[in-house]
């Protein structure tokens, strides 16, 4: 396995500088089987097939890509609506070119089909700025894309049925393999991608992580009941939660009512984990998340269609969503219940999914559920008070609810740490088009038209404009003002209940611009959801937006910022490890007040479990960095930002413009540096919303489009100098006195921090040296050591998890005398060799090792 091993890093020596020779690269997508170009690790183009019956119905098509060696590829895919296999041989034909050679089979004739083949999609702002615009070879030969040396060319033999542009989007070219009619019978098409400039080949993502096959790698150690860490002390002292009192935003923090400042580290427990685990269970596994560190969870999917139970009961003989079922709400019940013992606070939903039935005396029910038994409110609370009154019926039976179990209402429990209105459910991006005549709801659009219009007559805006929610302009004002009034009443409600703590109205989520914030600052806090893929540590803030971008562009001047979830999809993304790192070290810099990643479960805990993106708790990967990431924010082992950027807009721009973080360097580079607030402007039309006042002594900045690094920067350090990012190297390192940590792309490197050595020849890792005792490394007598390392589940997501060992050398800076152990499945502790000199404790590891943590006490 050995020899394996080096062969495999050999090939990953030569394979991996390709990659971050060039901020423009392309790679064989390993989801399409298509060219993927990047730039500064963000998508410059990107490709994917599309086929389509008649009347321009989409059909499926489903494809397997794998890796057959070094720059060879393989892809088989079906569709069946148009009954034809498609093969696809793939290969580097040279260091500036890829052939795909695709052979299609039709088995029968299709008439009266549109056709399809593939679609390429390319950047606006590089359409718009560096590249130009593509232009179409003659012929139907493909296309090309480039200018001043830079240029793609994608060119098929023998020409295609058709290569066009998308009627009115010079950014989109469809290349079809199939026109009307479809033949049965075979073709090939070869398709050859030659580059130009300093555009370089890089290999894929798998090739890049090593070849090694994860069957040879060792099963994970993990046990679900138990942790393989004991963070509890750090909710020792608030046994049972609450008993500070009850939370409250104040300014920009989030507070006990006896005033001390809290942050909470949380994560979400959900759908069939609520309702089907055993109570047992339930018990078992609030200790487990304190003990692995969490001091918050969100309770979620609560409500959704999809789980049965829930909180309504039996969903196939729900009649409507008038009553709670007991047995849901007495299993909601004990998880507070038990989280509460554990010093672990909650998080409650009011609406997630919630599905309205007929019964449930909604006007407009029929034009909405279009036959069906049930509908969606998305969208539609916003302008039918029926929905909106449903939604405060369930908020007053949910939260007047007496728990058993504590003797306390929800409302009145101080365990209760804040309540979010209703999930990614806002007007001013997402679900205001729903609202349209032309969506065939005509009651839902009559009301939507009737409130545009009076918003228009009051504020002397242009009618025709204002109703248009697909359009920045005048119709951001007035989805922010329908939006905001909802919010009002619904919290104005919860507070008539007697519900004192932190309310969120809806998340800013799934590319929801500046725009969006308005509306949200209704509520006590802003919250905030992302989700982000592979690489997000290589992307480059000049060029390229990451999770930790979205999420840093919510942070509104005077109120508190909190995240309900935050993953990396699709699963399993091999440097999901690193993501803990990165999320709790921006929030302790960036001053965030709750973080939570979604989701520890959405399995019941009985016994029988799968892998899945949704369980982190039984995810070596993740768990492997969860607690490091844990005891650093809740600690504040990083140092909150000495710099503060404002980002200040006019209310033209924040209305008229789109302004999100891939389109702003300012906000990718500011929250790179500093830390990154937005203040709210002055707005005539908006008289609700208040100006943000920036503090004293913060930069304000108004122009979205000014950088804040140098042209050619490669990584950037926070002003504290702790946080550093290398996006061209793919490395991000922490180091602080109490916490020191590299992670990405270590293998080769030698990275040294304060009392930390690293080495490593495991191509992705992530390595993490903790203080438990309090005392500076160097210092400290307690110490943990987390490991992370690629986690593949077996075949159709069986567990356990083959886990990559991490093979390189650590040295710890430490008093003499300590012991290095790790734990069994059983918890029992294992001493490992670890020689002593110079004040430093030195380990080796190799393939033969497996452990994620360590304990050298």
């Amino acid at each position: 396995m050995m020899a394996f091993a080096r062969r495999v890093w050999l090939l990953l020596a030569l394979l991996v500088p390709l990659a971050q020779a060039s901020e423009w690269a392309v790679s064989v997508d390993e989801t399409t089987g298509l060219p993927n170009v990047t730039q500064g690790g963000g998508p410059a183009m990107t490709a994917r097939f599309d086929f389509w019956a008649q009347d321009w119905r989409w059909t499926g098509f489903y494809s397997a890509f794998k890796v057959e060696g070094p720059w060879r590829y393989s892809l088989t895919g079906k569709n069946k609506d148009l009954d034809f296999d498609l093969k696809a041989a793939i290969e580097r034909s040279d260091a500036h070119s890829l052939s795909w050679a695709f052979d299609l089979d039709a088995h029968s004739r299709q008439s009266g089909v549109k056709g399809g083949g593939l679609r390429f999609q390319f950047a606006p702002a590089l359409v718009a700025g560096p590249m130009g615009e593509p232009e179409l070879l003659p012929g139907n030969r493909g296309w090309a894309w480039g200018k001043q040396g830079r240029r793609i060319e994608m060119r098929f033999e023998p020409p295609l049925a058709k290569v066009y542009f998308e009627p009115g989007d010079i950014r989109e070219v469809r290349g079809f393999f199939y026109q009307d009619p479809i033949v049965p019978g075979q073709q090939q098409v070869k398709a050859t991608l030659t580059l130009s400039g300093d555009i370089a080949l890089a290999p894929t993502v798998t090739e890049r992580f090593g070849l090694a096959d994860p069957a040879s790698w060792p099963d994970d150690q993990l046990d679900w009941r138990t942790s393989p860490v004991d963070l509890s002390f750090l909710n020792a002292a608030e046994k049972p939660a609450g008993k500070r009192g009850f939370v409250k935003a104040v300014g920009e923090q989030l507070q006990f009512a006896d005033g001390t400042p809290v942050r909470f580290w949380g994560t979400n427990v959900t759908a069939y984990a609520l309702f089907k685990s055993p109570d047992e269970a339930i018990k078992e596994q609030a200790k487990r998340l304190s003990a692995l560190g969490f001091n918050l969870v969100r309770l979620h999917h609560h409500d959704s269609p999809w789980v049965s139970p829930n909180i309504f009961g039996d969903i196939s003989r729900l009649q409507n969503t008038q009553s709670i079922d007991a047995e849901s709400q007495r299993k909601i019940d004990l998880w507070i219940k038990s989280l509460k013992d554990e010093g672990i606070y909650v998080w409650l939903d009011l609406h997630v999914e919630r599905p309205l039935t007929a019964a449930d005396r909604i006007d407009g029910f029929d034009e909405v559920a279009r036959g069906d038994r049930a509908m969606s409110l998305k969208g539609y609370a916003y302008v039918n008070p029926s929905i909106q009154q449903a939604m405060q019926r369930f908020a007053e039976q949910y939260l007047t609810h007496v728990n058993p179990y504590t003797g306390l209402a929800y409302k009145d429990d101080p365990a209760v740490a804040a309540i979010l209105l209703t999930n990614e459910n806002d007007l001013t991006q997402h679900f205001g088009n729903a609202l349209l005549g032309d969506k065939n709801v005509p009651r839902h659009s009559s009301w939507y038209m009737e409130q545009a219009k009076a918003f228009a007559k009051a504020h002397d805006l242009p009618a025709d404009r204002t109703w248009r929610a697909w359009e920045h302009g005048p119709s951001k004002l007035f989805l922010n003002d329908l939006e905001q009034r909802f919010d009002v009443a619904m919290i104005e409600h919860l507070r008539k209940l007697g519900v004192q703590v932190p309310i969120a109205t809806t998340s800013t989520w799934g590319g929801n611009g500046l725009s969006a914030l308005p509306a949200l600052t209704s509520g006590d806090v802003v919250d905030a959801h992302a989700y982000g893929g592979t690489g997000q540590l290589q992307r480059n803030p000049l060029t390229s937006d990451n999770l930790v971008d979205w999420l840093g562009a919510a942070q509104v001047v005077g109120l508190p910022m909190t995240v309900t979830e935050w993953n990396a999809e699709p699963f399993p993304t091999p440097d999901r490890h690193s993501l803990p790192l990165y999320m709790a070290a921006t929030a302790g810099h960036q001053g965030w007040a709750a973080i939570m990643q979604y989701a520890y479960s959405q399995q019941a805990f009985n016994g029988w479990s799968t892998a899945d993106n949704w369980h982190a708790y039984n995810d070596p990967a993740m768990l492997a960095t969860l607690p490091a990431a844990a005891l650093l924010y809740r600690r504040a082992d990083v140092r909150e930002a000495t710099t503060r950027y404002v980002f200040a807009p006019t209310a033209q721009m924040l209305f008229e413009r789109p302004i999100t973080p891939a389109s702003s360097v300012l906000l990718r580079t500011a929250l790179a540096k500093g830390r990154l607030q937005i203040a709210m402007p002055s707005t005539p039309q908006l008289p609700w919303l208040k100006p943000g006042i920036p503090a004293k002594g913060a930069q304000v900045l108004i122009d979205p489009d000014q950088s804040l690094l140098p042209a050619d920067a490669s990584e950037a350090s926070s002003d504290t100098g702790e946080l550093r990012r290398n996006w061209r190297q793919g490395l991000y390192t922490i180091d602080t006195p109490l916490t020191q940590a590299a992670t990405g792309w270590l293998g080769g490197q030698s990275i040294s921090l304060g009392a930390v050595q690293v080495q490593a020849s495991t191509p992705y890792a992530s390595v993490v040296v903790q203080s438990i005792d309090g005392k500076p490394l160097g210092q400290a007598r307690r110490l943990l050591v987390s490991l992370g390392t690629r986690a593949v589940p077996k075949a159709d997501d069986k567990i356990p998890f083959n886990v990559e060992p991490f093979v390189g050398s650590l040295a710890i800076k430490a008093p003499q005398g300590l012991k290095l152990t790790r734990r069994d499945r059983a918890g029992q502790p294992q001493v490992l060799a670890a020689s002593y000199s110079d004040g430093y404790y030195r380990v080796n590891f190799d393939a033969s090792m497996m452990a994620n943590w360590l304990f050298l006490e």
